[in-house]
């Protein structure tokens, strides 16, 4: 069936207790996807930008109406991230832009910290008062007692500035806390790891198989435009969630398989492959290191026992199987984006990444494809100069594949411990929520009891920012210049953003904020330009691009020059490991002492009364940065529980009746939450989704507004391999009545 594009779906209630296969018969695709209609230039100007809600940085224009206030967003017809289609959250933007409970002035704290009393201060005494308190403790403990945490594009500007001062820890919470263990997983296989957007050939694909991952709810753009190109031409999608999600709707084949043992499945995916001879036996002999370790690895990792473990019956495994092995090289087993479930998320990535060996779709058409960055030049400055330590020293023999630095490793590394001799002295939190990110609460807090200064720069008035010693009011994406993007794709190109608007209220952009602070710590060298458009130029010019094109044109496309988008039939093809080979036994994860093939083991188990709290995203937020935002709220203000209805029976709850949920160490969320009656829902399960529960009652659509997720993740199973955060093995139950103050655990 043809999808249209004009609709979001409306799913019927479908019982997740036995079905298997869900035939795509419902429109899912957003309305973002409809045709937009021409605006007419002589009322309007446009200039170019790129989004900052999400991770995906779609490249378009923002409008002005004739009165020059920002109007409306729409997406540029040469992104390859957006193909000129912008969805909800991007649409949204301008809401951002004209949310009143925005920053709007410098402040400096008064009282305890979290007690939300602020005095209001100019930007000179700010910062001065941020550059005395840096000076302080780089004299007293070293400037690489600074940490930097940063989610978005300011965090250039910002690191630069931190690595100026003799620090090199700059942290995004994105990676311990989401992605991390698919980049080592995919690292230590193809010697490569994935990088944003991720390099799926999903329009050409013949086999998507979804297993964790919420395309069309996580609103990945380019991802949801592919894979509705990839439904239109008859691809088969093989869904594996405890949950009916959107995306299962749309499938052929929806595996609702009991959380936590994901692994096992996969195990038994790879044994059917491998003992059916239904692998690309052609690729694996040519490419491949470790066959024969792995058949005799899974021998007895069959459907059966897989099922005892899953509850996924043994003919569904194999029929599922055969049905990617009919499609290769053209499928892709996606690796998923927020991937920190467990504890043991590395080795279920490596399994994900193993599969996808064994089919021959790395490097193949409808497969993974070869994608190529654009590399920019920096703009001149003095080298850096070099820390006495950095986060490993925290963490001496452990995470040695973790790429990027652990933002919960800092936190941990914060509080005070016998077992080091140093901790961090000051944090800059620049864009991100830490108080709704890290998880266990109470961590975070009792690191930021321990700092000396906390410094944050947001947009809006998040929870963070009440624990800051100082508040800096940062203008939205929309109001300023920032750095070229450069992404990955499978051409290069670059995207310029440019301000649509002056900054509202007393707002600046990170890159004057870097700038000045910079200079009042003495640091004036590392900034030798005037403002942020004599760097563009610069860089512009040296690839023979000027500011006056991008202003015009907004995003340029550069012909490859790293090799072919994909690997040619019989091509002698090297991959960056230590074989040279796919190594389906990985040598770099054996030799830092952990299993090079998967193993399944069992996790904890729910005690009666209690059910594994799942969490995930709507197509309208972005975490919890968008839960204020006039334009979102109107399309969702609130979460709810979803609640199989034989539970729901158990415990007399209602259809949308409001209820609390209490964890298993007894934290009970502080607002109550509304319960949705569904069979989208396994019966041992519980699901909401991220982002709402604001404490902040600054924020005058989001305090209060549904329950917080983060709030009741207090068990957290650290990965050995690269030290994410395992964030699934949460459980609740529920209170019906309002729990006394005394209940409510922080």
């Amino acid at each position: 069936m043809k999808t249209n594009r004009r609709k979001f779906i409306k799913i019927s209630s479908i019982g997740a207790g036995g079905l298997a296969m869900a035939k795509p018969v419902l429109n899912w695709m957003p309305s973002f996807l409809e045709n937009e209609k021409p605006i007419d230039d002589s009322k309007a100007k446009r200039y170019p930008t790129y989004c900052e809600i999400c991770f995906w940085k779609c490249a378009g224009w923002t409008y002005t109406n004739k009165e020059g206030k920002i109007w409306k967003i729409t997406g540029n017809d040469n992104d390859l991230h957006s193909n000129g289609r912008f969805c909800p959250r991007g649409t949204g933007g301008v809401g951002m832009y004209y949310d009143n409970d925005r920053l709007k002035t410098p402040l400096i704290r008064v009282g305890r910290r979290g007690n939300e009393r602020f005095r209001k201060a100019s930007w000179d005494e700010a910062l001065d008062y941020i550059a005395e308190k840096m000076k302080r403790v780089a004299i007293k403990y070293g400037p690489e007692s600074l940490a930097l945490f940063t989610h978005g594009s300011g965090g250039k500007f910002l690191g630069h500035l931190v690595k100026a001062y003799g620090s090199t820890n700059v942290t995004a919470p994105s990676y311990a806390q989401c992605r991390g263990p698919r980049e080592v997983a995919f690292y230590t296989t193809f010697g490569s790891g994935l990088g944003s957007p991720e390099p799926t050939d999903i329009r050409d694909t013949r086999c998507l198989v979804l297993i964790g991952s919420h395309i069309g709810e996580n609103m990945h753009n380019g991802q949801v435009q592919e894979m509705s190109e990839a439904i239109d031409k008859g691809a088969t999608i093989i869904t594996v969630d405890p949950r009916f999600s959107t995306a299962a709707s749309k499938s052929k084949y929806w595996l609702p398989i009991k959380p936590a043992t994901d692994l096992a499945l996969l195990l038994a995916w790879i044994h059917v492959l491998i003992y059916e001879k239904k692998y690309n036996k052609e690729y694996v002999e040519k490419y491949a290191f470790g066959f024969e370790d792995l058949k005799k690895h899974v021998e007895k990792m069959t459907p059966e026992w897989a099922y005892g473990i899953t509850t996924i019956k043994p003919d569904i495994i194999r029929k599922t199987a055969i049905e990617m092995a009919n499609a290769s090289p053209s499928v892709i087993i996606h690796p998923g984006r927020h991937v920190t479930w467990y504890g043991d998320d590395t080795q279920r990535l490596r399994a994900v990444a193993i599969l996808n060996a064994l089919l021959g779709s790395w490097g193949k058409r409808g497969g993974f494809y070869l994608p190529e960055k654009f590399h920019l030049p920096k703009f001149p400055h003095p080298k850096y100069p070099t820390p006495k330590r950095t986060w490993r020293d925290a963490f001496p023999d452990k995470y040695n594949l973790a790429a990027s630095t652990i933002a919960s490793g800092i936190c941990d590394a914060t509080i005070p411990s016998a077992e080091r001799d140093w901790s961090y002295k000051a944090w800059i939190v620049n864009g991100t929520n830490l108080i709704e990110t890290l998880p266990n609460r109470q961590t975070t807090l009792d690191a930021i009891d321990s700092l000396e200064l906390l410094v944050a720069i947001d947009t809006m008035p998040m929870e963070i920012t009440g624990y800051a010693d100082v508040v800096l009011p940062e203008c939205t994406y929309l109001e300023r210049y920032d750095m070229i993007r450069a992404a990955q794709h499978r051409v290069p190109q670059i995207a310029l953003r440019m301000p649509a608007a002056e900054p509202r209220w007393d707002s600046k952009p990170d890159w004057w904020i870097a700038k000045e602070l910079g200079k009042k710590l003495g640091l004036d060298d590392y900034f030798r330009y005037d403002n942020i458009e004599e760097v563009l130029e610069w860089q512009l010019k040296k690839v023979g691009s000027s500011l006056e094109e991008m202003r015009k044109i907004g995003v340029k496309t550069f012909e490859r020059n790293e090799g072919g988008l994909f690997i040619e039939d019989g091509e002698d093809f090297e991959f960056n490991t230590p074989t040279g080979k796919i190594e389906l036994y990985a040598t770099l994860i054996e030799d830092e002492g952990f299993d090079p093939m998967p193993v399944y083991t069992a996790h904890p188990e729910p005690d009666e009364g209690f059910y594994r709290l799942i969490y995930g995203r709507a197509p309208m937020h972005t975490f919890s940065r968008t839960s204020n935002n006039p334009n979102l709220t109107d399309l969702m203000d609130e979460n709810s529980v979803w609640i199989n209805p034989l539970v729901a029976k158990q415990w007399e709850i209602e259809n949308d009746q409001y209820i609390w949920l209490k964890n298993q160490d007894g934290v009970v969320s502080s607002f109550p939450v509304k319960a949705r009656i569904t069979e989208r829902i396994r019966w041992d399960s519980v699901y909401i989704v991220h982002g709402f529960g604001h404490s902040n009652k600054r924020l005058s659509r989001a305090h209060g507004r549904g329950a917080s997720d983060t709030q009741l993740i207090t068990n957290v199973m650290l990965d050995p391999i690269m030290g994410g955060t395992g964030m699934r093995g949460n459980f609740v139950t529920f209170l019906k009545e309002e729990p006394k103050k005394e209940e409510v655990k922080s």
